[in-house]
């Protein structure tokens, strides 16, 4: 199971050096993944909640956001082995030729490395911006990707529907992946199961306990057309909540280390770690050690539940960081360097690779 994370782009306190930094770093650790989101504007009267959540404030992270195509094009620059994805566009910014052309570009300069997720977003301020009716946004999503595919196809391309038409032309670059760059989906809502089970390659919704996320992933292999490949889960998990419900908290280390290891066991595909909302996070230089913060997770990823547990344990012997200290379970945990944690976790034979230089 491979860890991912969310690249830096909420609340201002981005710079380039950061961003490239957290990028080579969580490169050169091992992480799988590196992703990024999308808002584009902070109404300061907004009709609709946070996600979809009447009323909820949207939270202050997101009064400046780092553009995703672009920030996700430096990360596909600066790195050569991660996957490099979005979770996720809102499909209804969005028009078919013009993304597809980006997204063709993001798959060339990466090298194939590209994972392109949609969801159908909350936001009726972000739709009207954009001269899109929100009431639609259901059905564009499902045209978008339609219209979105038929780019990616053989030329001449030609597409007809309710909101888009595109005349036979040529249009090009294709992605490198062939037939095409897979598709992950953030949807929940039972329309949205549907559509995810019909179109998509990857489900990654945003919350909500791993319980919950199986009842439901098992009702989307049921929804799954015959004859498609298996759908991909993807659990995405934050260090510090965007709001205050019932199914998020904060997580320190070792709740997220605990929470990988049940991920692997029930057979997650990857986990991806959102630090977005952290408000700790507030210079380049801090963002830039998040991702060897993070680094005991890649750890919990590859062993089984028990093994995990054990090295925990041992850790945790740790004068400054053991049970009861001051310093138990905070993100990150005192006491513990990354390569401690490591060569606690395993042996070359269990592995066959170390990061004992790490940290």
């Amino acid at each position: 199971m491979q860890i991912g994370l969310c690249l830096p782009q909420l609340g201002g306190h981005v710079n380039r050096d950061g961003l490239r930094a957290f990028c080579e770093q969580a490169e050169e650790l091992g992480y799988g993944s590196l992703w990024v989101q999308e808002h584009i504007f902070y109404p300061l009267h907004p009709v609709s909640g946070y996600s979809a959540r009447p009323g909820l404030k949207v939270p202050d992270a997101y009064r400046s956001t780092l553009a995703a195509l672009e920030t996700l094009t430096a990360a596909a620059a600066w790195t050569t082995r991660p996957v490099v994805g979005t979770s996720i566009l809102v499909a209804g910014l969005h028009r078919p030729v013009a993304l597809a052309q980006q997204l063709s570009t993001i798959d060339t300069l990466s090298e194939g490395r590209l994972v392109a997720g949609f969801s159908v977003g909350w936001s009726d301020e972000e739709h009207q911006v954009m001269d899109v009716d929100p009431r639609t946004r259901g059905a564009r999503c499902d045209e978008l990707i339609d219209a979105l595919v038929a780019c990616w196809g053989p030329d001449p391309v030609t597409f007809s529907g309710r909101f888009f038409t595109i005349p036979e032309a040529e249009i090009r670059p294709k992605p490198v992946q062939q037939p095409r760059p897979r598709l992950l989906s953030g949807m929940r809502s039972p329309a949205g199961l549907r559509r995810t089970a019909e179109k998509f390659d990857i489900w990654n919704p945003a919350s909500g306990p791993l319980d919950q996320h199986l009842e439901m992933f098992g009702q989307l292999s049921q929804l799954r057309p015959a004859g498609r490949p298996p759908l991909e889960l993807y659990r995405r998990l934050f260090t510090t909540p965007p709001v205050q419900v019932a199914n998020l908290r904060t997580l320190g280390v070792d709740d997220l280390c605990e929470e990988v290891a049940r991920s692997r066991a029930a057979g997650v595909d990857a986990v991806i770690i959102d630090t977005n909302f952290d408000p700790a996070l507030d210079t380049p230089q801090r963002w830039a050690e998040v991702p060897r913060t993070l680094a005991p997770l890649l750890d919990a990823a590859a062993l089984p539940v028990l093994r995990y547990r054990y090295w925990r344990k041992n850790a945790a012997r740790s004068p400054t960081n053991g049970p009861g200290s001051s310093s138990e379970g905070k993100w990150p945990p005192a006491g513990i360097s990354v390569q401690r944690v490591i060569v606690y976790s395993c042996s070359a034979h269990d592995r066959g690779t170390r990061r004992t230089s790490r940290g």
